[in-house]
């Protein structure tokens, strides 16, 4: 008997990637086939996001996009607007089912249990808990397609920064036990991965609510394991960059040189008024602290755009702040209102078309500063190391250690390998070479 086709739509972070492909490994452990959400499936999971409004928008035209491919297909709903909007996503004609966050395993067994039933849902069920309270959901994958892998270690925020949601959604730090990662990655490199990326909601705040575990002490367990090849750190808070951490894991030799602060603003009164944990003096340090500890080491960042409030001399010294900073790039969002979050209320909302002049005017400053690292790194170290990663029209694809993408012509994809390369020229987005 044909095996019934699964679509999963995913949006938003890199520990929603983790957990789709945990439910599309519990869905195949239950008999189904996973195919392309693009595709006409007999079932589609659809995992949001609800970091902005404009992800919200996104997710509602999934969920509708899948209902009118096929009418008759069983729609499940979760991640993080599930999780905040549940009664809205219900609402939706065609949804069968809504899973929050706690324990969205959920999601393939509740839709094992609609085949089993034979009928599209009358009235949506709804799995949602108080994720305030929830623990670390057991979840573990056995597979990776692509070069890297990504592995959530850490769920849930608890900073309350006045212009996010996610806390609501995602509830309460849960780390997961140091055993269980050492495990997973040691699994994952036996079988071939040859780069791990260690993500969560708030990666920097790994171990809080264990004992004897932080991220530093899992960082040096998983440098022991036998083959281990690049490791990686998901988004981090720079509060978490102190001499003790960094002194740690510069004596690491899997971690990368590369590390994705999440600055978010350049002014220290706006970052005052995000209620961030640290100002733009302490995030400057933290810079400072890895370029003098870490050879190379590169930086890229989040930078939230007209913020309420933000003065033009606030957003002039964003300005400044990423021109010294010289990011390898830079993630901008103009600011997004969310229903529930202070910020959201504050006086001093800035104007759309300040928000868009504003934006244009970073782009232009991290993209002069890009081109002036990768022209740098022609000059100063041609000879490098990249991990391939795709292959397209005789030209194959990949990532330095310090996260430079470089592109190398050949006759054969070279998916998984570490090849000598030497650079010879930039497009001021990424470079090219030839393999040694």
């Amino acid at each position: 008997m044909q095996k019934k086709t699964v679509g999963i739509y995913t949006l938003g972070c890199k520990v929603n990637q983790y957990e789709s492909e945990a439910i599309a490994e519990e869905l195949a452990r239950k008999g189904f086939e996973i195919s392309s959400p693009a595709e006409l499936c007999d079932a589609y999971i659809i995992n949001t996001c609800t970091v902005t409004a404009e992800s919200d928008r996104k997710a509602r035209q999934f969920i509708r996009r899948a209902i009118t491919k096929n009418p008759d297909a069983y729609v499940v709903v979760t991640g993080c607007l599930a999780q905040t909007s549940a009664e809205a996503i219900a609402a939706i004609d065609g949804v069968d089912a809504v899973v929050g966050n706690s324990e969205k395993l959920l999601a393939a067994r509740e839709l094992r249990r609609l085949f089993d039933e034979g009928k599209k849902a009358d009235t949506p069920r709804i799995f949602i808990s108080d994720i305030d309270v929830a623990c670390f959901e057991k979840m573990q994958i056995h597979s990776f397609e692509r070069t890297r892998a990504y592995i959530k270690i850490e769920d849930g925020c608890e900073s309350r920064c006045t212009y996010c949601i996610i806390p609501s959604a995602r509830g309460k730090i849960r780390s997961k036990a140091p055993e269980d990662v050492i495990a997973e990655v040691k699994m994952m490199t036996e079988r071939g991965c040859r780069e791990i990326v260690l993500t969560g909601i708030e990666t920097a705040s790994y171990g809080k609510d264990l004992e004897n575990a932080d991220l530093a002490s899992l960082l040096e367990e998983i440098d022991k394991i036998e083959g281990i090849g690049r490791v990686r750190l998901g988004s981090l808070d720079p509060s978490l960059i102190r001499p003790d951490f960094v002194r740690r894991i510069a004596k690491l030799s899997s971690l990368a040189p590369h590390f994705h602060l999440s600055l978010q603003s350049g002014s220290s009164r706006v970052l005052a008024t995000m209620k961030r944990k640290y100002n733009a003096d302490q995030a400057m340090h933290a810079i400072e602290l890895l370029r003098e500890a870490i050879p190379n080491v590169k930086f890229t960042t989040d930078v939230i755009v007209g913020f309420p409030g933000e003065s033009e001399e606030d957003f002039l010294e964003t300005a400044d702040f990423l021109r010294r900073a010289r990011f390898l790039m830079v993630h901008l969002f103009p600011y997004s209102k969310r229903k529930g979050t202070p910020a959201a209320e504050m006086t001093g909302q800035i104007p759309t078309e300040v928000k868009r002049r504003r934006l244009h005017e970073l782009e232009a400053v991290a993209a002069s500063t890009r081109e002036e690292l990768l022209r740098d790194a022609i000059v100063t170290a041609p000879v490098t190391e990249v991990l391939f990663e795709t292959y397209k029209d005789g030209v194959a694809y990949g990532h330095t250690a310090d996260f430079l993408e470089v592109a190398v012509p050949s006759e054969r994809p070279l998916h998984g390998e570490f090849c000598r390369v030497r650079l010879n020229r930039t497009d001021n987005t990424l470079c090219f070479g030839e393999k040694l």
